[in-house]
């Protein structure tokens, strides 16, 4: 458990990295963005992309994201609740595959 910890907080630490570079990450294009590369938007992606929102829009916290200090904060912040959220997932999933193999023994 110590060493998730360690390289959760390092992974945590160096996500501010990712403002330095220029342009978006792949796979994280907007809707305008996709279409400029391939012409339209898909129907899934234009229908969901109203229904599907991000906790932290451009992994920022609203109005605390004026200069690199104020968006590494962001950054960091959603780094921590993304692996919350999924150790959380995996916490939950853990417990139920476990009560389920402890039925059929």
């Amino acid at each position: 458990m110590k060493k998730f910890l360690i390289a959760a907080a390092v992974i945590i630490l160096l996500t501010p990295v990712g403002l330095l570079a220029p342009g978006s990450a792949w796979g994280e294009w907007g809707l305008d963005e996709i279409k400029s590369m391939v012409g339209y938007v898909p129907s899934g992606m234009k229908h969901f992309s109203d229904t599907v929102k991000a906790i932290f829009p451009d992994y920022s916290i609203p109005g605390f994201d004026k200069n690199f200090l104020q968006s590494s904060i962001g950054y960091i912040f959603s780094a921590i609740v993304g692996i919350a959220i999924i150790a959380l997932v995996f916490f939950v999933l853990s417990k139920i595959i476990g009560k389920s193999e402890e039925k059929n023994e």
